[in-house]
């Protein structure tokens, strides 16, 4: 058996699992195979180095390690230098792998960003556990769309790529569209954008600020003039609040748009804790309406499927995708890469 080992790494919670290939499975032909494992939690804020972490893992007794497996692949907040080297954010230490104090450099060890992750997801067990929003068909042969609002508005596509063996495959192609302008529509839409710059001293919202938690919140106090955090919103706000229904019709708009931009036609996976906490806010009718708006392509997108994944594991598995796809067909299962 092949052994990948799995990390999420996240400002509140380093988390790590464990997947398994049978033998000659590796590569992107049999990472649909992967099998999870063994699983650990670990406090981000409980270490103060990257060594650190991985010395908490031992210590947890978790059974493996990146000297005792394939590969290791770690997802990150933020962006990755070279595949080497990360400043994670809201983690107040760096990863870089050829730290010696770390002791992986040498082993096969791969950074990634943690929405890249969460793109390869999208091609596991993840998809099709997820909750369907929105019926589709689908292209397969399109790319798959993935956004996901939490702190900020992450965005991925993974798109069918095949290699020169044959062997068919997925390539993740991350995107800041969360810092794109986001388009208003009409005087009231207008006046909210006017209100976010003036609170914000911005000179122009964006997704970030518009489809997130604390996008919710801002929305809540234009609309209300009450001030309340994202989580407050999202328990007093009702369902069919114009809070909910405003930001809902935000988000499809945000999703479509993006989908748009890279023929996402395969389908859409809505990731990211602000929906996954609460699902009524892209779980509506709103949401599939704006979503489904559009003069030119509203046909096509009415044929596209959109699933809303909760699942917290969701980045370890694309991770573990990742690690599958990197080790290619004929990688060994006899040891690490030394």
């Amino acid at each position: 058996m092949t052994t990948i080992l799995a990390a999420d790494i996240g400002g509140t919670h380093s988390r790590f699992m464990s997947f398994t290939l049978p033998d000659g499975q590796n590569g992107p032909g049999g990472a649909a195979d992967l099998r999870p494992g063994d699983e650990a939690w670990i406090p981000t804020d409980s270490v103060d180095s990257f060594a650190g972490l991985l010395g908490a893992l031992k210590d947890k007794g978790f059974p493996h390690a990146p000297d005792t497996v394939e590969a290791t692949v770690l997802a990150v907040p933020g962006p990755v230098e070279g595949g080497r080297r990360a400043e994670p954010a809201n983690i107040p230490w760096t990863i870089d792998l050829d730290d010696e104090e770390a002791g992986v450099a040498g082993l096969s060890v791969h950074l990634i960003n943690d929405f890249v992750a969460q793109g390869y997801s999208s091609r596991t067990v993840i998809l099709d556990q997820a909750e369907l929003v929105k019926p589709g068909t689908g292209d397969p042969t399109a790319a798959l769309a993935v956004v996901g609002a939490g702190t900020g508005l992450g965005h991925c596509a993974t798109l069918p790529v095949s290699g020169k063996d044959g062997q068919g495959g997925f390539l993740a192609v991350p995107a800041e569209a969360g810092h794109a302008a986001f388009p208003f529509v009409g005087e009231h839409e207008e006046a909210y954008h006017a209100f976010l710059r003036r609170t914000l001293s911005i000179p122009y919202a964006y997704g970030d600020v518009v489809v997130s938690g604390s996008g919710l919140a801002h929305l809540h106090r234009f609309l209300t003039d009450e001030a309340l955090s994202p989580e407050e919103v999202a328990e007093r706000a009702g369902r069919a609040s114009p809070t909910v229904r405003l930001f809902s019709r935000f988000y499809g708009r945000a999703v479509r748009n993006y989908v748009l931009s890279v023929v996402g036609f395969a389908g859409v996976m809505v990731t990211g804790g602000v929906a996954a906490k609460s699902p009524w806010l892209v779980d509506n009718d709103d949401f599939r309406e704006e979503f489904v708006s559009s003069p030119r392509y509203g046909a096509q997108l009415a044929r596209v499927p959109v699933r809303l994944c909760r699942d917290e594991r969701s980045g370890l598995f694309g991770a573990a995708f990742y690690g599958a796809q990197t080790l290619g067909p004929s990688s060994s299962a006899a040891g690490p890469e030394k």
